[in-house]
């Protein structure tokens, strides 16, 4: 998919741009005042749960952990990108795949939506879908499915290492396809820290989503936003 948003050089609206040091700082100052607004939120509604009283307690380190948007030079170029990329926008046929809805998020502007933008923030959100995928099974949301209060713990487990395993398949498979696309970070490390910080600004926006829609669901972006790294694969 984004190799075939990149490939348009003759069409103004899809021609990538440089990732530049202001796009950078500009990644960086929407994901601190998202950071800022997320925290208080939690205060004012979920204070009293552990898990946010911890991540409550790290603000100042999730802010020097963004600081590596900043620290140091990020390659690659800003392309036309899917925008609301998630299992949901994915069909199977049978024998391939159909990628669907790329007008972004319906709740942001459409001039927003047109901006380009790193094509690792579709990642991140494909790799944060694939967290929730299998708590729609623990949280009874799926269709048929019953969790007895027994198996409950199991579950748990096997969710995480289904994560876990699933993302890092993905995302091998996905920089594999790409190999040396200009409009990647052609640095593992500049790759890396792009990566985490579009994973922190997706999980963030869901705390806001969750509290405002599913306070059950809650746990799943708060243990998400405490994770000090992302589940970058080693190959």
């Amino acid at each position: 998919m984004h190799l075939a948003l990149a490939s348009r050089d003759d069409i103004p609206a899809f021609k990538p741009e440089p990732f530049t040091p202001h796009y950078q700082r500009s990644i960086y100052q929407s994901i601190r005042s998202l950071t800022v607004q997320t925290m208080q939120l939690l205060r004012r509604r979920a204070k009293q749960l552990p898990e946010a009283e911890t991540l409550l307690s790290r603000e100042s380190e999730i802010f020097q952990h963004l600081r590596k948007v900043i620290d140091g030079r990020i390659g690659g170029l800003r392309i036309r990108v899917h925008g609301d990329y998630h299992l949901g926008q994915v069909l199977f046929t049978g024998n391939d795949f159909i990628i669907i809805d790329f007008e972004g998020e319906p709740a942001r502007p459409l001039s927003e939506r047109r901006i380009k933008r790193g094509a690792l923030r579709d990642v991140a959100g494909m790799l944060r879908s694939f967290h929730y995928a299998p708590y729609a099974v623990v949280y009874g949301q799926s269709e048929g499915s019953v969790i007895r209060a027994e198996d409950a713990a199991a579950l748990e487990v096997g969710s995480r290492f289904w994560h876990r395993w699933v993302s890092a398949a993905f995302l091998r498979a996905y920089l594999d396809e790409s190999g040396t696309a200009a409009h990647l970070p052609s640095d593992r490390d500049e790759l890396r820290v792009l990566l985490d910080a579009y994973l922190l600004e997706k999980a963030l926006y869901e705390i806001g989503y969750e509290l405002n829609n599913r306070p059950d669901w809650l746990p799943i972006p708060l243990a998400a936003v405490q994770a000090s790294d992302t589940l970058f694969p080693d190959a």
